[in-house]
């Protein structure tokens, strides 16, 4: 659309449009769309897509798309599926059915000519036996498209053979880091397991060493799994093993019940694999970190990064189980219950929920997230800070109204500026925050109408003035049972606008 008048523009696809739905082929109302901003790149148009989570296999395709920027024609696409071909699929034909996705933003380099593509799973999540190879090499990765041709250069696994749910869900952050033999551009990308993997984005070579870990094994039975996964050496978000001191409670008899699951539960350290009996998921499936992604600030090489500590208590159903509860998938993203999901076309369907207990809080203590900053000529830890007070959520959907810092669960992203910020809401209290890029101190705060779970942005109007704009969403997955009365309340849709008072 011309950008004074949001007249569309004729020249471009069919008057102004193009019909992603092109190769798809038939799906499900709500089973595809679009739920980040298109990439630019090299005058192509770069578009991932949402693919609903668990529902069935054979979903439609998580193919990625560029189009031409005057044109709208195709310039090419990257289905996994038919590896070296970045054509439309011939008439009668689709891009490959349920391959993995990307539903986040992605980021591009245009001197190098790279897209940077975090991607997810094939669907479903929670078993994976099924599969193909070219499914199990691209998921749960960053992966640096030409944005040319639409051919991989490189790509980066963050999880082998991902049944937890950590699709990479966040956007890659672009830096050029100054190092000892000077200045090298990388590519950061956090995960929702808490690693932050800091590559050369010309190669995809990892920065900070990145070693292959042991984990726990004997999966349900039909399953296979990876014998170890990467962990890198940049300072971890996620924290040690939970133990039965960690179990929390607003009350002693929630805490009792917290503690009776836990200990009821399956667990043995980050990525144990999901079975028949109730599986404690350290993070759960949202974060670690999630889509609010990082920031960067070049003065003091740090990186600036909110992530999430709430677990999950997920189990697999055998699929007459499954079948006898009547979870089927949906007929209609509206239809969906993502807290029993059918997993169709596999021997087991799932129930992934957030470990809470019977008054809807968190099972584990606070802090439930933090605002960190990594010092990325050393990859360690410079200041980390609880985010959110306890204000606006409590038990049963309550607001407490207490101002204690607990570090609420948070889905947004921070932004730092020039003049050694860093702006951020994210968290389930209703506040947009300042702090100290250098030293974390919180400089200033203001109330909002609702939950800021976007990134904020700053700019200058053409008199000078500086302003301040955030974008008020709704609660974040996962969370609705903690946060009922907050999301009665919030003022989703809303742009909320900060200016300095004079022009500077």
């Amino acid at each position: 659309m011309d950008a004074a008048t949001g007249v569309p523009c004729p020249q471009f696809g069919d008057a102004g449009r193009v019909d992603l739905h092109k190769g798809m082929g038939p799906f499900m109302p709500g089973y595809y769309y679009v739920t980040s901003a298109p990439t630019e790149v090299r005058g192509k148009i770069v578009v991932g897509g949402f693919v609903a989570d668990n529902q069935e296999t054979n979903e439609p395709s998580g193919v990625i798309r560029a189009f031409d920027g005057v044109t709208g024609k195709l310039a090419w696409a990257w289905d996994m599926g038919r590896p070296g071909v970045h054509t439309e699929p011939p008439d009668g034909q689709t891009y490959t059915h349920g391959t993995p996705n990307s539903w986040s933003p992605m980021s591009a380099d245009d001197d190098l000519g790279l897209v940077f593509v975090p991607t997810g799973n094939a669907t479903p999540d929670y078993f994976g036996a099924f599969r193909t190879p070219e499914m199990e090499q691209f998921s749960s990765s960053v992966v640096a498209i030409d944005a040319e041709t639409g051919e991989p250069r490189w790509h980066f696994q963050t999880v082998h053979h991902d049944i937890w749910d950590y699709d990479v869900s966040v956007q890659p952050t672009l830096v050029d880091l100054r190092m000892a033999d000077g200045v090298v551009p990388v590519v950061v990308q956090p995960t929702k397991h808490g690693e932050i993997f800091v590559l050369d984005r010309r190669t995809g070579t990892p920065i900070f060493p990145v070693t292959e870990r042991p984990v726990p094994q004997h999966p349900v039975e039909g399953e296979r799994l990876s014998p170890t996964q990467p962990h890198s050496a940049v300072a971890d978000l996620v924290g040690g093993r939970l133990t039965e001191k960690d179990m929390w409670g607003a009350t002693p008899l929630d805490q009792l019940w917290c503690r009776i699951k836990f200990r009821e539960a399956r667990y043995e350290g980050p990525f144990t694999p999901i079975t028949l009996r109730p599986t404690i998921v350290q993070p759960g499936y949202s974060g670690g970190v999630e889509w609010g992604s990082s920031t960067y600030d070049p003065k003091t090489n740090l990186l600036v990064v909110n992530s999430n500590f709430v677990v999950n208590i997920d189990r697999l159903m055998t699929r007459d189980e499954t079948d006898r509860l009547g979870i089927h998938p949906g007929k209609d993203l509206t239809s969906v219950d993502w807290g029993h999901v059918p997993q169709g076309g596999v021997p087991y369907g799932a129930e992934p929920e957030p470990f809470l207990s019977p008054a809807g809080t968190p099972c584990q203590r606070p802090p439930y997230s933090l605002l960190t900053a990594i010092d990325l000529t050393t990859g360690k830890r410079a200041w980390s800070r609880p985010l959110g007070t306890a204000r606006s959520i409590g038990p049963f959907g309550l607001e407490s109204h207490l101002p204690f810092a607990i570090g609420t669960p948070s889905f947004g992203g921070a932004i730092t500026t020039d003049s050694g910020l860093t702006f951020i809401a994210a968290s389930l209290d209703h506040t947009i925050r300042a702090f100290d890029t250098k030293t974390g101190a919180l400089l200033w705060t203001a109330d909002l109408p609702g939950d800021g779970l976007t990134t904020p942005m700053t700019y200058l109007a053409p008199n000078g003035r500086q302003f301040l704009i955030i974008g008020i969403g709704d609660v974040g997955k996962g969370m609705k049972s903690t946060s009922a009365a907050i999301q009665a309340k919030s003022a989703g849709g809303t742009i909320i606008a900060f200016a300095l008072p004079d022009a500077h």
